[in-house]
């Protein structure tokens, strides 16, 4: 009997060595599926792997956009905050024009004397050389030792800057002495409270003479039209 036939006839007789054959096969079977799962387990941690790094890469993506749209945004508010400083100067401009108009249309009003050419003059120097190269800003003080109007109260005028020069600026209708003597007692506060001597400046269609007078002896320029009385 060969052993083919011997095997054969062990299994159809031998209970025993029939258990033992299949379970010699069974397990090889699980050995076999074990080893399959490893393999597909093997190429799940690989694509994990590749996915990890398509994630990390996305990430350092998101943090470059993050940061240009953080210096995007701080750009934006440079850009407003200069549209607004600009604003602020064009107004302070227009403020500035409006009221000499006002000016002249009251002296207009009060004297009927003078002329389109006059209101040109009495501006020219202002618009012309001034504004184009200083800041305009408005300086607004409570005197508590009464400097300006011999007692407490508030002092406005408009203030021309540039670098460590300050022109302060009076928009008169008329000038009288008095309206020299105020700013030049202006200036002195001014002087005082933030530690720079300002140039002082009247800018007006209608100067009387004794104003131009006292001016000089003060050192206050005046721009404008100087009336012989």
């Amino acid at each position: 009997m060969g052993l083919k036939e011997e095997f054969l006839k062990l299994l159809r007789e031998d209970v025993e060595f029939r258990y033992a054959v299949i379970g010699i096969i069974g397990l090889e079977e699980v050995i076999r599926r074990i080893d399959k799962n490893t393999e597909a387990i093997l190429n799940l941690q690989k694509q994990v792997v590749k996915h990890s790094e398509v994630i990390r890469a996305l990430q350092e993506q998101v943090k470059t956009l993050q940061g240009q749209v953080v210096e995007s945004t701080k750009a934006i508010l440079r850009l407003q905050e200069q549209v607004a400083r600009h604003s602020e100067a064009i107004l302070a401009l227009q403020r500035s024009i409006e009221k000499i108009v006002s000016s002249i249309q009251a002296i207009g009003t009060r004297y009927g004397v003078f002329t389109e050419e006059a209101f040109r003059e009495s501006i020219k120097y202002l618009i012309g050389d001034l504004l184009k190269e200083y800041k305009v800003e408005k300086w607004i003080y409570y005197d508590e030792k009464g400097i300006v109007y011999g007692h407490p109260a508030i002092v406005e005028v408009d203030v021309l800057i540039k670098d460590r020069e300050h022109i302060l600026v009076e928009y008169k209708a008329s000038t009288d002495r008095a309206d020299v003597a105020e700013l030049y007692r202006i200036g002195k506060l001014y002087e005082e409270v933030k530690g720079i001597r300002p140039r002082l400046l009247i800018v007006s269609p209608g100067i009387r003479k004794r104003a131009k007078e006292l001016a000089d002896e003060l050192g206050i320029e005046l721009k404008g039209n100087v009336l012989e009385v």
